[in-house]
């Protein structure tokens, strides 16, 4: 088996990105290497996560340094299912955009920006390293702070102010973690570090150090109560673009949560009971946002706060079913809200607004589009048989003999975001349309083709994790072994048992 295939999904969006700098004038030559990209990058995910050959977890040392020095690139069955979904939703993103970004936005480089992104998420969730997952962090953010204020007009750069200030904040509190971290152990591979935490002593400073990745790694996963940057941001970029942050970037700070705290940190009481508090709060926030918003992408923007506060509760309980409905949901999340955004653009595209009073009547118009958007939001909302459904289920079952606030707030937050879709759905579907406001009928056949096969894509996805909810739940449930027992992610490193 040749592990230095684990390079190659960050090395070929590296490449992608170079090689579109040389296009600089040709977009439609920038727009067709970006699917051919992305499509061989979808394919390379589905051989690592599928492959027998690619079964096992698998490790390599950049420079053939030992560990725990050097740069080490870890691959379990979190990291190859992170990886499939950041391609699945890297595709269908790159197909959207070829009628979803003008040749304006284009020129001031989406892009080479969009694969720098894709690059660094990969590279984040491939790291073993807890340094080199900051320089990742650091990577994906730079990428989105350009995507985020593309167009440069009033708007674009009022929204990017608190997207950009939170972030470098929250860059702040992580690397202020990471310095108290080594200080503690002399080590940065996520490995050794497993084995050298769990033997300090003074355990109030390892509470102390796991603050600051709480809260650094919350702020960039929005949760409460530093949730605001996201509904103040999402609503502005372009549906592609916002489709790429809704679906993954949330979730990259998940992702960050879920490794250091099974793997680094193993949550006590007092920093369980903190992150249980954390998810109740985001829930109850995330949900009301939804419910008093008139703007469609904000009202979006609220629902992932909201559900980001499901998958804190499973990884506050610490339990392998929570951590299992954590996982499950996370799986089902990524491309789910990716395709809200997508869905929002498409209706933008055929009311001129993101605002309710200026939509309505498109049931009748567009029957598809309102079947569509029926199943991504009964999805979303957790309706069975469809994949909101099952993590909640798991994440319900763990909260009843465990957390009985976490319990209501889950209820609490699902019946107000089925509130939250039922008002969205009246005002942009079973309304009239406003008099005075016509419909923009004016798509050619490339342009419906180019926004609804990404939509129509992701909704499969979507339907394969809830109608293949058996499948998905043996993933989940070897997710959840595996990152219960630390010895796992260890021995992958240190083949020998214990470190260098």
């Amino acid at each position: 088996m040749n592990e230095t295939i684990l390079f190659l999904p960050i090395l070929l969006q590296l490449a992608t990105a170079v090689l579109i700098l040389f296009f600089w004038n040709h977009i439609q030559s920038q727009k067709l290497i970006s699917i051919f990209s992305n499509l061989a990058t979808f394919f390379l995910a589905g051989l690592l996560l599928f492959a027998p050959a690619y079964s096992e977890s698998m490790f390599v040392q950049a420079g053939n340094w030992m560990p725990p020095f050097g740069i080490s690139i870890v691959a379990d069955t979190l990291t190859k299912v992170m990886v499939a979904l950041t391609s699945i939703v890297g595709l269908a993103v790159s197909v959207y955009s070829y009628v979803g970004i003008g040749n304006s936005r284009a020129r001031y480089g989406f892009y080479p920006s969009f694969h720098f992104l894709i690059m660094g998420l990969m590279g984040a969730f491939l790291t073993g390293d807890i340094f080199n997952l900051y320089v990742w962090f650091e990577i994906v953010i730079i990428s989105s702070f350009v995507l985020v204020s593309l167009g440069a007009d009033k708007e674009r750069l009022q929204a990017s102010i608190p997207y950009v200030s939170m972030n470098l904040l929250a860059s702040v509190i992580f690397l202020t973690g990471i310095g108290i971290l080594y200080g503690l152990t002399g080590s940065l591979n996520m490995a050794d570090l497993s084995i050298q935490v769990a033997n300090i002593e003074n355990r109030s400073l390892v509470q102390v150090c796991a603050v600051f990745f709480i809260v650094g790694f919350g702020m960039k996963s929005a949760a409460f109560p530093l949730y605001f940057w996201l509904p103040s941001s999402y609503h502005t970029p372009p549906s592609a673009i916002a489709s790429l942050f809704g679906g993954l970037l949330t979730k990259l700070g998940i992702y960050a949560l879920i490794r250091v705290f099974t793997l680094i940190f193993i949550p006590d009481f007092a920093l369980s009971t903190l992150l249980e508090w954390i998810a109740v709060l985001t829930l109850f926030t995330g949900a009301v946002g939804a419910l008093i918003q008139t703007n469609l992408r904000k009202m979006f923007s609220y629902i992932i706060v909201c559900h980001i506060g499901f998958m804190l509760a499973g990884l506050s309980l610490h339990t392998n079913t929570s951590l299992t409905g954590t996982i499950y949901y996370l799986i089902h999340d990524i491309p789910a809200k990716a395709n809200l955004f997508l869905i929002a653009g498409l209706i933008y595209r055929l009311t001129g607004s993101y605002y309710y009073k200026d939509m309505g009547g498109l049931q009748k118009s567009h029957p598809l589009l309102s079947f569509i958007t029926a199943v991504a939001l009964f999805s979303v909302a957790g309706i069975p048989p469809l994949s909101g459904f099952f993590p909640k289920i798991f994440l319900f079952r763990s909260s009843l003999y465990l957390s009985d606030p976490l319990t209501v707030s889950m209820i609490l937050a699902s019946f107000l975001t089925l509130f939250s879709f039922a008002k969205m759905w009246k005002e942009v579907f079973w309304k009239e349309h406003p008099t005075g406001k016509e419909l923009n009928m004016n798509f050619t056949p490339s342009q419906w083709i180019f926004t609804m096969l990404p939509i129509l894509f992701l909704l499969a996805i979507s339907l394969f994790i809830g109608l293949g909810a058996e499948y998905i739940t043996k993933i989940a449930q070897t997710i959840s072994g595996e990152i219960l027992d630390p010895n796992i992610y260890i021995d992958t490193v240190f083949p020998k048992g214990g470190s260098f």
